[in-house]
């Protein structure tokens, strides 16, 4: 007993003495239990290169975290754990993180794509100053007095001038009078006289109900004269004569397509007037071509059904036409009332598929026809021949004869029907 006790203390001593970074870890003899838990498990070894230095204050040690870009923070120390009392880490919810995409910035939430609302197509805009106003016209009295004062002022100056033939101022009764001769002064009468007696002529007008004059001047608006009869305007001013009646216009074929796509032509009526000749005949170069663009545009955006298929359809696409030429017109001083399609068949280049599909499907219904009715006649024949027991057939006599039978009644029903 002596003897134990003093090796082992020797051996204590000399372990104490030792340098602490040459001690080895002692390996167990016994063989190691399974891990089943992480806490029960032995702590790893550790390299003498990750310990600390003798004398180094020990404090806690900074846990280490193992980031992944598609999973949450994972502490380590659940693990390996090495520490009897590890320090607590605040754990995030565990939701698995996006993989960050091309083009996108750190921090920021992925957003969803909304549909966008399609913007109004922007209306045409004309010139808000132009706008219809009456323009400033006279009677046609007044118009015929000048003439008429011009016409008498150039009389008098000739007679004045003494250019009057003596048989013409005897039938006149014009006093005799020799004559100054032409002058400056008759020559500024005769001006005078022939302007007045121009304007007064020139400017006489006739107006018609349902026609409008459009009156500009150098290249400026004027006004617009609506009245009707003998009037006198002024004749250095341009005139545009513009029909105002409420008209109706049948299109030539347009391309026009059905719901479906199908490729058709539309001749369209509309019924329309010009509601203000300024805008009509100054805003736009020509309003009866710009209608007739607009009709074809409108057509290209809604889908017109042939005539006589639905009736609910066409009227559906005739209202709808007519709000949208009436909004692209408006603006233009056009005045649209309605816009009905007349006429629509299908293209040529579908018109000729179209109609050998309808000649086939009655092709087909035609057969299913004749198929039924022979497939009964047999059947009616095989019956009674059994029934009445006219004849006694086996299953191959039977196969034979209703073989027969059809091609019979086949080839006589096509005869007939040829």
């Amino acid at each position: 007993m002596s003897t134990n006790t003093t090796s082992t203390t020797s051996t204590a001593s000399a372990a104490s003495t030792a340098p602490a970074a040459s001690v080895a870890p002692a390996v167990p003899s016994a063989p190691a239990a399974p891990a089943t838990d992480l806490r029960s498990a032995a702590p790893a070894p550790v390299p003498a290169s990750d310990q600390p230095a003798a004398g180094a204050a020990t404090g806690p040690r900074s846990v280490r975290l193992i980031h992944n870009e598609a999973t949450t923070e994972i502490p380590v120390h659940l693990l390996f754990r090495d520490d009897p009392d590890p320090a607590a880490v605040p754990l995030r919810p565990a939701v698995v993180a996006r993989r960050q995409g091309a083009g996108e910035r750190s921090g920021e939430r992925p957003s969803t794509r909304r549909p966008v609302a399609a913007r109004p197509r922007p209306a045409p805009q004309v010139d808000p100053e132009l706008t219809e106003r009456p323009a400033r016209v006279l009677p046609g009295a007044a118009g015929v007095a000048a003439g008429l004062c011009g016409a008498a002022g150039c009389a008098a100056t000739s007679w004045w001038a003494g250019l009057v033939p003596p048989l013409a101022a005897q039938a006149l009764g014009l006093p005799a009078y020799a004559g100054a001769g032409l002058g400056p002064a008759q020559w500024a009468a005769y001006a005078a006289a022939g302007a007045l007696g121009m304007f007064g002529f020139g400017g006489l007008a006739r107006g018609r109900t349902g026609r409008a004059w459009v009156l500009g001047l150098f290249g400026r608006y004027r006004g617009t004269v609506r009245r009707t009869g003998l009037m006198w305007v002024n004749p250095l001013l341009l005139r545009r004569r513009v029909d105002v009646r409420l008209r109706h216009w049948r299109s030539e074929p347009m391309p026009a397509a059905d719901g479906n796509g199908v490729a058709l032509r539309a001749v369209t009526l509309v019924v329309w007037r010009v509601r203000d000749t300024a805008k009509a005949t100054l805003g736009v170069e020509d309003h009866e071509t710009y209608l007739r663009e607009c009709v074809e545009a409108a057509l290209a955006r809604v889908p017109v059904e042939p005539l006589g298929t639905v009736r609910s359809s066409a009227d559906v696409a005739g209202d709808t036409l007519t709000r949208l030429v009436a909004a692209d017109a408006a603006p233009v001083g056009l005045e649209v009332f309605s816009v009905r399609p007349v006429r629509v068949e299908y293209a040529p280049e579908v018109a000729a598929a179209m109609h050998r599909r309808r000649i086939a499907a009655l092709d087909a219904a035609q057969r299913a026809s004749v198929l039924t009715s022979v497939v009964d006649s047999v059947e009616d024949t095989v019956t009674r021949l059994t029934m009445r027991g006219l004849v006694e057939l086996d299953d191959y006599e039977r196969k034979v004869l209703v073989k027969d039978l059809t091609v019979a009644f086949c080839a006589g029903r096509g005869d007939t029907g040829a």
